[in-house]
Parts: C-alpha cells; structure tokens; sequence
C-alpha cells in the first residue's frame, strides 16, 4: 500500500472530529473506503502466494492493541460478509500528528468473497476489536474533489 508514506502529514490538528477527518483525507492522497466520526478507513484486496487479503489502515483516533484479532463487517443492500482478522496481534502506531493514530489490520477473504464484495452496494463496514465498534459510512466525494 504505497499511501502509508503519505499517512504522517504535518498539518497542526484540528478542533472538531469533522474537521480531523477532513484533515486525514487531505492529508493521504489515496482515497477512503469509509469514515466514521473519527476515523477514515483505507482499504484494498492483495493477493499473496494464493491467499487473498482485505488490507485495511484506520488513521485516527483508534488506539488499541488487540491479542484477539478483529472482524470487519460489511453490510449493503442483500449483502453481508464477516471477516476476520488474519493475524491476532496488531497495535495502533502515534503519528507526527497529536491525535492522530495509525492501525494497519489485514484480514483474510475467500476469492469466492472478492466478487461478491466488489459488486456489493454497501451501507456501512463495521470495525469489531475488543469491545470497540467503529461503525465506517461510505465516503461521498464531493464534485470539486474530483
């Protein structure tokens, strides 16, 4: 994911959880998967060695270090899919930014998944780690962005 050099920018934080979103969309030049209050979701399929991963980095407010893993859930118009994490242990990174943290978590996904979730009309994707729930809402692009 070659965004993650771009993820540590050096704008001064802002006041509202809007405006912090806001900031981390100008700040990564990719664009997000989904936001929520406080944290933007960046994601994308890879494929290594056979096995296909749903990469994802929340940058935001998220700071957690998990033993147990997450699942990530999608939800769209008939269509559902639960994914968990391929690794148990991951950790939340500090940023340059006060505020700002950045948690890198892949999870695995069938290749039978990949076309469903690709055609899929989605509604939210849902962070499930420890007894956090981050509840992402697809980002809208607005006409002067594009």
């Amino acid at each position: 994911m070659a965004f993650l050099s771009k993820l540590f920018g050096n704008n001064t934080s802002k006041k509202t959880s809007n405006d912090n979103v806001e900031a981390i969309i100008h700040d990564v030049e990719n664009r997000p998967y989904g936001v929520s209050e406080n944290n933007v979701l960046f994601a994308g399929l890879n494929e290594l060695g056979g096995y296909f991963f749903f990469q994802t980095v929340i940058v935001g407010q998220l700071n957690i270090k998990s033993k147990v893993g997450a699942t990530l859930l999608f939800k769209g118009e008939n269509f559902e899919l639960k994914l968990n994490s391929d690794m148990p242990e991951f950790e939340s990174e500090g940023s340059d930014i006060k505020g700002r943290n950045v948690t890198k978590i892949d999870f695995q996904i069938e290749e039978s998944d990949i076309k469903q979730l690709e055609n899929a009309k989605l509604n939210s994707v849902q962070l499930n780690v420890k007894k956090q729930t981050i509840l992402f809402t697809k980002y809208i692009v607005s006409d002067e962005e594009e």
